[in-house]
């Protein structure tokens, strides 16, 4: 998240859908309920949405920081929101940052979802969406088994009943820097930061060391990363099945840990093609 600041930029999509950007932060919302209902949740939302990148870049160096022994002393809620999801992970080294897409969605989302009428709201930031369901609603949202072709190749259904209202994707392919060999990640959760701090975390475990897979360091990609010096993944060729199985296996033994500790719902896990699937999210074939 780049320091430089940009004026709020709105508009609606062809298909109903609200569409807000402002610098790195893009939102695509979709909304369901009643004509006055959606209108509100439209004006709600712009509200909620102003100055929200604003307070980001004021905390940006401490959001920035390895989480360390005592919570970092942060003023926002979107900041405080951020810091309270990689808490649990705090012994990896991982910042705020790693659940700044998933907590902006929450933050917008939490604006609307109150709103008499609504039945069903979704506020996606490049992937990682916080869902509001109503009783009797359900929604069904596409999974990209490639963050490179970005393309839906299956559907995970969520019902108002689920403990799910947040999904989030990581892999080394992704707008975000990941220190492992996922093609995907995609985790369910309570809220959209846990999602997105977990998905962090399982995709970086996801990982083996073979010489088609090249790194660098991040700050060496980005001078202003939050991962500073720490080695990343630029590029990942074929893999032989064994190198494969092996990352998996380690990618889904930190998940089923996190699934015990109540911290995800379910994952995803994709390496070129073969898959890992943890909990038990209702995945339906076909997008």
């Amino acid at each position: 998240m780049a320091g430089a600041m940009s004026s709020p930029w709105a508009a609606a999509l062809p298909d109903g859908r609200l569409h807000l950007q402002e610098g790195p932060i893009d939102l695509v919302i979709g909304l369901d309920g009643t004509r006055g209902a959606m209108a509100e949740a439209r004006e709600r939302a712009c509200a909620a949405f102003e100055g929200l990148l604003a307070g980001l870049v004021a905390e940006l160096p401490v959001l920035r920081t390895p989480v360390g022994v005592d919570p970092p002393p942060l003023q926002g809620r979107v900041a405080r929101r951020m810091a309270a999801a990689v808490w649990p992970f705090r012994r990896d080294t991982i910042t705020p940052m790693a659940a700044v897409a998933g907590a902006v969605a929450e933050e917008v989302l939490e604006a609307i979802a109150g709103i008499p009428g609504l039945l069903a709201a979704h506020v996606n930031n490049g992937g990682d969406i916080a869902l509001h369901l109503a009783p009797g609603q359900s929604l069904r949202v596409g999974l990209v088994p490639s963050l490179e072709r970005a393309v839906p190749e299956g559907m995970v259904r969520v019902r108002a009943e689920d403990p799910v209202r947040g999904i989030a994707t990581s892999g080394w392919p992704g707008r975000s820097f990941s220190r492992g060999i996922a093609d995907a990640v995609t985790v369910l959760a309570g809220t959209a930061a846990q999602a997105d701090a977990a998905a962090t975390v399982i995709a970086n475990a996801v990982d083996a060391e073979h010489p088609a897979v090249r790194r660098a360091p991040a700050d060496s990609l980005d001078p202003d990363s939050d991962l500073g010096a720490l080695s990343v993944t630029v590029e990942v060729g074929a893999l032989p099945p064994g190198i494969i199985e092996a990352a998996l296996d380690a990618g889904e033994a930190v998940a089923e840990a996190l699934l015990q500790r109540g911290l995800i719902q379910g994952a995803l896990l994709v390496v070129q093609g073969a898959t890992r699937v943890v909990g038990e999210p209702r995945l339906l074939p076909g997008a």
